[in-house]
């Protein structure tokens, strides 16, 4: 994905600005109490902090309104609505992703093979295992990784976890044909792959073989005729998982050994060191109809309330 200068580095000298933040803090993932324990059913927002927002019982000031925001508006460029997408949709997580070229002219392995980090990427299946991927190009002028993928309807998605932060980043380089983003990013390939041909990452915790499913490719809303994007399916054929991280029957990976790095806004990356656990609700356990139609007429009130102008 193409992005402007002011977000490749929004700062004047990055790392003199690096240089006064914190040093990172190597803690562990821990679990904490969820944002609101007496949470319960029809109480709408919780209270995270006073400076989001007020706590419900408090709640006397206005919000500020909401602003509507066209993407196909004519003065509003496409970069625009990128920005405003990475920043609002996060986190997102991040596949490093290993394609082959089927060029055989080439002279080694490290000029046939990609490594290029996608964050408009997630899972959409289970059964089968699929996984989209978004490219900021057209077939006919594709990126690397879109080329070798569609070319040889294969590649190996590696999630991005804490050790490989910097070495990931590094692989997003616009490097000159025939550089390798192996050898920029130092990261180790193992060719030990038993569906596809491309290079697993050896230092990812997770990475998943996968064919190619579908691709469409989508016309620009501001430039009518030109493709704005490229969107891939593909479908997990094998599993990697390194041994200290997954449980006896293969089912579950742990966090604590994954630590996923996502995506947010601009530069900027995301850490997952704490988290909550809430159970999935079972409606006649937890709810009933009978608690559902107090709700219903809790509901009601507050809305007769807002007509007449009544305090909530």
């Amino acid at each position: 994905m193409s992005e402007n200068k002011d977000i490749r580095n929004p700062h004047p000298d990055f790392k003199t600005v690096e240089a006064s933040r914190p040093d990172w803090d190597p803690k562990a993932l821990r679990y904490t109490k969820t944002p609101d324990p007496s949470w319960t059913y029809g109480s709408g927002p919780n209270a995270t902090s006073s400076v989001a927002s007020p706590p419900r019982s408090n709640a006397t000031s206005t919000p500020p309104a909401h602003i509507p925001i066209d993407p196909y508006a004519a003065n509003r460029p496409p970069g625009a609505n990128y920005k405003l997408l990475i920043s609002s949709i996060a986190p997102r997580p991040i596949a490093l992703l290993s394609t082959r070229s089927p060029d055989e002219a080439r002279d080694s392995d490290a000029e046939k093979d990609n490594l290029a980090p996608f964050s408009f990427f997630n899972v959409l299946s289970h059964d089968p295992p699929l996984f989209a991927l978004g490219f900021a190009c057209s077939l006919a002028r594709p990126k690397d990784s879109l080329r070798n993928l569609v070319d040889t309807r294969e590649c190996v998605i590696n999630l991005v976890g804490e050790p490989l932060l910097e070495a990931a980043n590094a692989a997003s380089i616009d490097s000159p044909r025939g550089v390798s983003e192996w050898v920029v990013s130092g990261l180790t390939p193992v060719r030990d792959a038993e569906t596809v041909r491309c290079a697993r990452v050896a230092e990812a915790v997770v990475s998943i073989e996968a064919k190619l499913d579908f691709v469409r490719e989508y016309e620009s809303r501001g430039a009518p005729g030109r493709i704005g994007s490229t969107v891939v399916i593909v479908e997990g054929t094998r599993f990697w998982v390194r041994g200290d991280a997954v449980n006896e029957d293969r089912s579950v990976v742990d966090l604590s050994v994954l630590r996923p790095i996502s995506r947010l806004g601009g530069i900027s990356y995301g850490r997952t060191t704490e988290a909550v656990e809430l159970l999935r609700p079972v409606f006649e356990e937890t709810l009933g109809m009978d608690g559902y139609e107090k709700l219903k007429e809790k509901r009601r009130q507050q809305e007769r309330q807002l007509q007449n102008g009544e305090p909530n």
